[in-house]
C-alpha cells in the first residue's frame, strides 16, 4: 500500500482544523452550551475534509473523462456545507416559555467553525488561526459586555 503525500497533507489539515475548532468548542462547553467541544471539533474537521477532498474529486472526474456527465463546481460543495451546518445549528436554537431565544450564538459559532475548516482545507492557516481567536474574543469578551449592560439596565442605569 502506497502512502500518498496529498493524503497526509489532507489528514494534517483535518487535524489542524479539528484542534482549532476544539479550542472554540471548549469555550462553548465551559459555558454549558448545547453544541460544545465534540460538535465544534467535528464541524471543523468535517468541513476541512470535504473541501480538501473536492480537489482530488475534480481531478478524478477529469482523469476518468467524466466531465461531460458530471460538472465539477467546488462552490456547490461550500453551499452544501453551509446548508448542512446551518441545519445542525438550528437544532441548538430553543425558544423558552418567556419568549427568550437561546442558542443563536452557538449556532453562529458552528458556522464560524465551518469557516475555520474551510480556511484550513485551503491551506490558509493564518486566516484559520486568526478567525479562531476572533470567535473566542467575540464569545468571551462580548458576553461580559452584554452582562454588564444587562446588569446596568436592571439597576435602572443607562449604559454609557
Amino acid at each position: 500500500m502506497e502512502i500518498h503525500q496529498q493524503e497526509l497533507e489532507i489528514l494534517l489539515s483535518v487535524v489542524i482544523a479539528t484542534v482549532l475548532c476544539g479550542i472554540v468548542g471548549y469555550e462553548r462547553e465551559s459555558r454549558d452550551k448545547p453544541a460544545g467541544l465534540r460538535t465544534n471539533m467535528i464541524v471543523g474537521g468535517f468541513s476541512c475534509l470535504i473541501v480538501s477532498l473536492s480537489l482530488p474529486l475534480v481531478d478524478f472526474i477529469h482523469n476518468y473523462e467524466l466531465h461531460e456527465a458530471v460538472k465539477a463546481d467546488p462552490i456547490r460543495i461550500l453551499q452544501a456545507l453551509v446548508v448542512g451546518i446551518s441545519f445542525i445549528g438550528a437544532g441548538t436554537i430553543i425558544k423558552q416559555n418567556n419568549d427568550k431565544v437561546k442558542g443563536l450564538t452557538t449556532a453562529a459559532t458552528l458556522l464560524y467553525c465551518l469557516g475555520i475548516g474551510i480556511a484550513t482545507a485551503l491551506h490558509k492557516y493564518i486566516i484559520a488561526v486568526g478567525i479562531t481567536f476572533i470567535i473566542l474574543i467575540i464569545n468571551y469578551s462580548f458576553t461580559r459586555v452584554k452582562e454588564k449592560i444587562t446588569d446596568d439596565l436592571g439597576e435602572g442605569k443607562v449604559p454609557d
